[in-house]
């Protein structure tokens, strides 16, 4: 495999664990993020020694969605990237002439590019063997398509997870939000953009546990040990047989649709309102602004 620059990769035991690894970003979502992730799920299903896949993140939380600076600053600098081919979708200057105000908007562009991350955050939920993901700080916006394409979530007391940009600029692309909580819940968090607490994210069965920040790790590790006793080939059996529920409930569609609704959200009178502010103020203060109203940042739950 070819250096990573996302997020690291070690096998220990019958656990491999995928560590995100860009904490001075809060591990924001680059182009190389979805593409590594794949890689690397594909490396666990190879080795027969891997029973379980451990998904966590370095530093102050798990994900704190795309790295929109980032993004920013390949726009700015420009130049050849064999990641980013010139003139294909991949490539920020493609995505960057797909996004002025006032021009024409191919939204078939906009889908080919973010379709590639759905398929590579998808690799979790196919991947023959199970993953396990652990929260702590905060999963938020891209980032919870990771935590929820994966199929158990354990997550600290005072984590945060939703999906803010629902109020501006953003729908999940996965789409996982019915599929895992009913379609009341889900409704009640992306008509809102509120956040739930790891407390909360149990209570609403989200999540299958959380523990105090101090035990997360220890709560983590059981149920990874305890996975890591079943046969491979009984792991494998069990996840096809749940995962073909969600397939047969329609998920392919819901997330095709979920992937062009969220190229249409970003071409809105108001998505376009929230680049310009982001542009002219940075980014920062384009989400200070678009959470004002809610009293939260983006991070709190439920407030009045």
């Amino acid at each position: 495999m070819n250096t990573l620059s996302t997020m690291t990769y070690e096998v220990t035991g019958r656990i491999a664990r995928i560590t995100l690894n860009r904490p001075s970003r809060g591990n924001g979502i680059t182009m190389d993020l979805p593409i590594e992730l794949k890689a690397c799920v594909e490396r666990a299903n190879q080795d027969q020694s891997v029973h379980v896949i451990a998904l966590s993140g370095n530093g102050s939380g798990f994900c704190g969605g795309y790295d929109l600076v980032e993004s920013a600053e390949a726009l700015m600098e420009g130049g050849e990237d064999p990641r980013r081919p010139a003139g294909t979708v991949l490539d920020p200057l493609v995505q960057m002439k797909n996004h002025q105000p006032n021009s024409n908007w191919d939204p078939m562009v906009d889908y080919a590019m973010m379709s590639r991350n759905v398929k590579g955050f998808m690799s979790l939920f196919h991947s023959e063997k199970p993953v396990v993901c652990k929260v702590h700080g905060f999963c938020v916006a891209g980032g919870t398509d990771m935590a929820l394409c994966s199929d158990l979530l354990v997550i600290a007391d005072d984590a945060k997870i939703g999906y803010p940009p629902a109020r501006v600029w953003g729908s999940p692309t996965t789409s996982m939000w019915v599929y895992r909580l009913g379609i009341e819940k889900a409704k009640r968090l992306l008509f809102t953009g509120d956040c739930l607490s790891g407390k909360e994210a149990v209570e609403w069965g989200l999540a299958v546990e959380s523990a105090p920040a101090s035990s997360l790790d220890e709560r983590f590790e059981c149920l990874l040990e305890r996975i890591a006793r079943m046969p491979v080939n009984q792991l494998v059996m069990m996840k096809l047989l749940t995962n073909q529920t969600l397939l047969n409930q329609g998920l392919n569609t819901t997330q095709m649709l979920g992937t062009i609704l969220d190229g249409i959200t970003r071409h809105t009178q108001e998505g376009y309102d929230f680049q310009q502010l982001a542009m002219r103020e940075g980014f920062k203060e384009a989400v200070r602004q678009r959470d004002e109203p809610f009293g939260d940042y983006g991070m709190s739950t439920f407030k009045g």
